[in-house]
């Protein structure tokens, strides 16, 4: 099984996913835009893994390749390639298809509740109530055809399923504690801003570990629902 990973900034990584990766014995090449924007033949490719950024999908004037990363991706979905998108991911998947991305009601910084919407047509589904780790400013229409599968307070589209092949998560369930404590040092000034839902830095680096060992839980079984068949 080969693992292509789109990276946008040096900051987020795979986490949790790399260890997973590495029992399966997979291979793994990233394209970094945040240094050069070639992308593989899809031929090559069995699961493609979009991560996070601080960018917006909608800085296409700034950061030009964005334009090619969503046709790239758009072609991979296209191709029933298996596709995952973290938070940046998610978003740029709904953009790939033509989804409206927004600023959201209100940031979610920190970890807080999603839960589990219930379809009868989803492959996937998600636990009622699961306390993960959010970063995001911007939140998305579903794009055409996607399933609703889970929401939070803030953001009615939290996670989606598009066929057997695609889901994005607007949450973090790959994170470390090493991952949240570099995000809470750079973005220390928006952590004090006092809004609802954005955590000050010390509730957000006083989480237990079981609670991210749940999001890595959730992952596995993430990354297990998506490459069924490709071990």
């Amino acid at each position: 099984m080969h693992v292509h990973v789109l990276q946008h900034t040096s900051f987020e990584g795979l986490g949790n996913i790399a260890g997973w990766l590495e029992e399966q014995n997979a291979s793994i090449s990233h394209t970094r835009l945040y240094e050069t924007q070639g992308f593989p033949s899809l031929d090559q490719v069995d699961l493609l893994i979009i991560l996070g950024g601080p960018m917006s999908v909608n800085d296409e004037e700034r950061l030009p390749w964005l334009k090619a990363e969503k046709l790239y991706i758009a072609d991979a979905i296209r191709c029933n390639k298996p596709v995952l998108g973290i938070c940046l991911g998610a978003q740029l998947i709904a953009s790939a298809l033509g989804a409206r991305v927004y600023p959201a009601p209100s940031r979610e910084l920190g970890w807080f509740p999603v839960f589990g919407q219930p379809h009868p047509d989803a492959d996937f589904s998600f636990p009622p109530s699961i306390d993960v780790f959010h970063w995001h400013g911007e939140t998305f229409d579903l794009p055409p055809g996607a399933i609703r599968l889970a929401s939070s307070e803030v953001c009615p589209n939290q996670a989606f399923q598009l066929g057997p092949h695609v889901l994005g998560l607007q949450f973090h369930l790959e994170v470390t504690p090493e991952m949240v404590s570099t995000l809470a040092v750079l973005d220390r000034e928006q952590l004090a801003a006092g809004e609802p839902h954005i955590q000050n830095e010390v509730t957000l680096l006083s989480t237990p570990i079981g609670t991210y060992s749940n999001g890595h839980a959730l992952m596995e079984h993430v990354l297990e629902y998506l490459t069924t068949g490709l071990k």
